[in-house]
């Protein structure tokens, strides 16, 4: 067990060189995602995120670019650290609004997560869901109000 698939899709009344722009500034993350609490650059592809959403333990993770085409709208980096696997998102326009595709495979290496993986996986799967509605609220407002 202890991989996880997830899917996700983001409506947001922006263009979608805006959503571009903000879901590759990993830097600017903890200025519209609440549950990204820092963000530290390791080099020009690579940053190291530590997350934390509702459940009462962090994960750090490092994000490797691996594909960034803002002309095809396709996002993509390695994951490593707690969780190891990818993240990619695809941009498309639907004329006023924008949707964002996320899609993320990982394999769970911190230790809580691996441990209590059968007992848990639905309270960790919640908890991941939780995160990205406040991702999505949070790229919407930092959008649409110019936070």
């Amino acid at each position: 067990m202890r991989s996880y698939r997830f899917r996700s899709t983001w409506l947001v009344a922006a263009a979608p060189n805006l959503v571009f722009g903000a879901v590759v500034d990993l830097a600017g993350y903890p200025d519209w995602w609440p549950d990204v609490r820092s963000v530290r650059r390791i080099d020009d592809d690579t940053a190291e995120l530590v997350c934390r959403a509702t459940l009462p333990f962090e994960l750090v993770l490092r994000l490797r670019r691996a594909v960034e085409d803002e002309s095809a709208g396709r996002i993509r980096v390695d994951l490593s650290g707690d969780l190891e696997g990818f993240l990619a998102g695809r941009i498309t326009d639907l004329g006023g609004t924008t949707r964002l595709e996320i899609v993320q495979e990982v394999v769970a290496h911190k230790r809580i997560l691996r441990r209590f993986d059968r007992v848990a996986r639905p309270v960790f799967r919640a908890n991941h869901a939780l995160m990205m509605g406040r991702g999505r609220r949070g790229l919407v407002a930092h959008l649409t109000n110019g936070i």
